[in-house]
């Protein structure tokens, strides 16, 4: 399944949006919080969403 990760700054321009391939929701949270850990982006407003728009991650 295709997942696509978004990331937020403080005034709701996007930062950064990626798309990906993974087996499981749970996988796909790994994957994205590592891309997250990667660009140091932990802690910025993020979510990750599944192609049938499930939301899989999210932080405000």
């Amino acid at each position: 399944m295709n997942y696509v990760l978004t990331v937020f700054d403080k005034s709701g321009e996007k930062l950064l949006e990626e798309s990906f391939e993974a087996a499981t929701e749970k996988e796909a949270k790994e994957v994205g919080e590592a891309k997250l850990k990667e660009k140091d982006f932990l802690e910025a407003t993020h979510r990750c969403t599944s192609s049938a728009g499930k939301l899989v991650l999210f932080h405000r």
